[in-house]
């Protein structure tokens, strides 16, 4: 179910995982141009990669205390940096793979317990 990378996962599926509303992703994507969730028939679909970026955003405005501009500056500077050192990138991948990873578990067994 969620174990397959290329799968897409709804934005309430996001929402839970992430434990925001789903109200909230969707003022993220009117803030920050990185967030593009395919859209069919009206709804949205987010890729892993569209996770971990959301987990970032989150973590930067909830655990570190970013503003929406501070975020904003910062996930451009790490655009940038990311085309000229995938190393740096590649580290901060595996963190919020780890963090989506443990986010995954989380929801997994909040599943287990609500069945």
């Amino acid at each position: 179910m969620l174990k397959t990378e290329n799968a897409y996962r709804t934005i309430t599926e996001v929402a839970e995982l992430l434990q925001v509303p789903a109200s909230v992703l969707r003022f993220w994507e009117t803030q920050f141009h990185q967030i593009k969730p395919t859209k069919r028939m009206g709804r949205r679909y987010y890729q892993a990669e569209d996770v971990v970026l959301l987990a970032r955003i989150r973590d930067y405005l909830y655990k570190e205390g970013f503003t929406i501009k501070g975020v904003q500056k910062r996930l451009k500077n790490a655009f940038k940096n990311e085309n000229v050192s995938e190393i740096n990138s590649s580290q901060n991948k595996a963190e919020s793979s780890d963090a989506l990873i443990e986010s995954l578990s989380d929801l997994k067994r909040y599943l287990a317990d609500y069945i």
